[in-house]
């Protein structure tokens, strides 16, 4: 949240105790619900503890559930190990963590459920846990509990790797699945399932973010419910700007294509993220304004919701493949066309570089800065258009 936090603090702040805020509601949500038991299929924590006000905070939540008589169950995932986590806190009786050894089951008598899991040992679990979870409890409902990438997923990391056709020959009726941050509903009959994540963390996470109740009848999945309970929400629209005149009509098009995400927060706060495409004569005024722009389209947004805040704002457009000659008869883009491919001027570009991000603040979002060939170019086409408005063109 450093980037955040350099905007407004405040702000940041908000994004910061989101999740604990929405877990909070979950457990008050169980509670208002009445629910038979609540599961949780790994990273409870991020990773290790800086100190333990973490993990008393999760205590004192699930000890809620503990006292109304909800267990709680929950494996390890990759960030939250057992090798991840030096610090502990002793938790309730009910709730119930599984085993990062082998898969195990335990086992709810008065319901005939048998919740079948396992924990990560280590972060990285490149094994196949689900070929070797216990066999199906004939008559009850049987559950399986698993963090996994399953098949592959582009956008997370490589765990437990595993097909659905492992998970369906395990004969449970229902597979609550960790690792993947969107809720998704993979098979039915049985059932497998991500629930996503409580709160989105970053602009990858976009949209609404929960957990899911499900209803179980007779021994079969009746209804599944998405349970909307983040604090804060991320949203990333990216707009084409190459059919548009001025600026103003730029504006007019961010507002159109934020409005209605903002409208479905319903007074959440959100952190926007609006990144400009396409070719257009606009591009290197639009390079040159970048801060006046910023500032612009989060008043535009401030016209939609109080509680929305540019993230920031991307102009990766491009210019048109025609002269731009000044009035005083100079290309300028023709002039100083190529030079990000110089090799004295990259080398030189480097150092400079490297000088700025070590006096940057730890922790601040630098991916932008990755590509030196990107930001020469648009170095290029800043300069571009300085030089064309200098020389009244």
């Amino acid at each position: 949240m450093t980037g955040l936090a350099m905007k407004d603090e405040a702000v940041a702040k908000a994004f910061s105790h989101a999740s604990r805020d929405a877990f909070s509601d979950l457990v008050a949500c169980a509670l208002s619900e009445k629910v038979a038991f609540l599961l949780i299929a790994g990273d409870v924590y991020d990773g290790d503890w800086k100190d333990t006000s973490i993990g008393l905070f999760f205590n004192r939540e699930v000890a809620k559930l503990d006292r109304a008589g909800i267990p709680v169950f929950f494996i390890r995932g990759n960030h939250d190990a057992e090798s991840e986590i030096s610090r502990a806190v002793a938790l309730p009786d009910g709730i119930r963590e599984f085993s990062s050894r082998r898969a195990e089951t335990k086992k709810l008598p008065e319901l005939k459920v048998a919740i079948h899991g396992r924990s990560f040992a280590d972060r990285v679990a490149q094994e196949n846990y689900a070929l070797a979870y216990p066999s199906a409890e004939p008559g009850w409902f049987n559950i399986g509990m698993l963090h996994t990438s399953l098949e592959g997923n582009a956008a997370h990391a490589t765990y437990a790797p595993c097909s659905r056709q492992d998970l369906i020959g395990r004969g449970y009726d229902y597979w609550a699945l960790g690792h993947i941050h969107e809720q998704q509903v993979l098979h039915e009959n049985p059932w497998i399932v991500y629930s996503g994540n409580l709160q989105g963390r970053s602009v990858r996470e976009c949209g609404p973010k929960g957990a899911l109740l499900v209803t179980v009848d007779d021994g079969r999945v009746a209804g599944l419910r998405p349970l909307v309970l983040d604090k804060a929400r991320w949203l990333h629209e990216t707009i084409d700007v190459s059919q548009f005149a001025d600026e103003h009509a730029i504006f007019e098009a961010v507002q159109k294509a934020v409005a209605p995400p903002l409208a479905a927060a319903d007074g959440r706060l959100t952190a926007v993220r609006i990144t400009l495409v396409g070719e257009t004569p606009l591009h290197g005024a639009l390079k040159s304004r970048a801060t006046a722009l910023r500032d612009d389209v989060q008043a535009r947004l401030h016209h939609l919701s109080e509680d929305a805040w540019l993230e920031s704002l991307k102009v990766a457009t491009q210019a048109p493949r025609t002269s731009c000659t000044s009035a005083g008869g100079m290309d300028p883009e023709a002039l100083l066309a190529g030079l990000e491919h110089d090799p004295l001027l990259r080398k030189e570009a480097e150092e400079t570089l490297a000088r700025v991000l070590a006096k940057l603040p730890a922790g601040l979002d630098v991916s932008s800065l990755d590509d030196l060939g990107e930001i020469m170019s648009d170095a290029r086409a800043l300069a571009t258009a300085r030089a064309l408005e200098r020389a009244g063109n």
